[in-house]
């Protein structure tokens, strides 16, 4: 099968992307893993596969994989280039700047509106904070939590944009045991559908510093919605305002969020790398 792509990315964190509008694609976990190889396949961090939706008022089911072939339910940067995309190839009619693109995910709704500069605007969905919604395996809600690993204990906020966020805050993001504290921490049985750990530094109340280790992917040059659930996790702490510059590995976001019941907004840019072709 002959199966037409576009690399993309947001920020460094880098797509594959596909739709099912003019061919039905279904792809196995192998084979979202041989694209996601940097070595033998495309080369991303995940995946995304966009197809025509037929619930009403809903313009495009979005669908993502992560590099190790596992679907999840929301991707930040990966939104930003969906809609990029949609507009680029014509997939949605009348879509001109300013409107807003209603995408299914598994999580639910999400909406995107394509900015006049050419970022793109996203309505990241209300943050989920109770301990069974994230989810952890505890009945306690709590602004904090602490966890024991193999050489230290650590503090944390813990945060739902749709996958689960595990936020540290670090006095300097540089130096920060990402490559080794990350995957430690997705081990533990108190995340028991993983997580995805963000590693912060707050410059100022409306300037933060932010380093992810996604689950399914590793260290990426940006996290959409570790960028959501960090701003969220120092609004709850009392420590960010409602409007933050979220400086992260690949470049800048901007996050707001209005505070508890309300959606999280993202915006950013979405780039075009470019076209081709591979055979599965």
């Amino acid at each position: 099968m002959e199966i037409q792509f576009t690399k993309m990315h947001g920020l460094g964190n880098d797509f594959v992307v596909m739709d099912s509008f003019a061919q039905e694609i279904q792809l196995s976990a192998e084979q979202v893993r041989l694209i996601a190889d940097r070595h033998f396949g495309i080369g991303c961090d995940q995946l995304l596969l966009l197809a025509p939706s037929d619930k009403e008022g809903v313009d495009v089911r979005y669908l993502i994989y992560n590099a190790d072939g596992g679907e999840v339910s929301q991707c930040g940067n990966g939104a930003r280039c969906a809609a990029a995309y949609l507009r680029e190839n014509g997939l949605i009619e009348d879509l001109v700047d300013g409107k807003a693109i209603a995408a299914e995910t598994n999580e639910g709704i999400i909406t995107m509106h394509l900015e006049k500069d050419g970022r793109v605007r996203v309505n990241m969905g209300i943050p989920k904070l109770a301990a069974t919604d994230i989810p952890l395996d505890t009945q306690e809600d709590a602004r904090q939590y602490r966890l024991n690993l193999s050489d230290t204990e650590i503090t944390f906020s813990a945060v739902s944009m749709g996958n689960p966020h595990a936020v540290i805050v670090v006095d300097d993001v540089s130096s920060a045991p990402v490559l080794t504290m990350g995957p430690e921490v997705q081990q533990q049985t108190f995340f028991p559908e993983g997580v995805n750990v963000g590693f912060m530094q707050i410059i100022d109340s409306g300037h933060i510093k932010l380093r992810v280790y996604e689950r399914g992917a590793g260290e990426t040059l940006a996290c959409g919605s570790g960028a959501c659930a960090a701003v969220v996790a120092g609004c709850i702490n009392s420590s960010l305002d409602q409007e933050v510059d979220v400086e992260l590995p690949g470049g800048h976001l901007l996050i707001s969020w209005a505070g508890q019941g309300e959606p999280v907004w993202m915006t950013g840019p979405a780039t075009f790398v470019y076209r081709g072709q591979i055979s599965l």
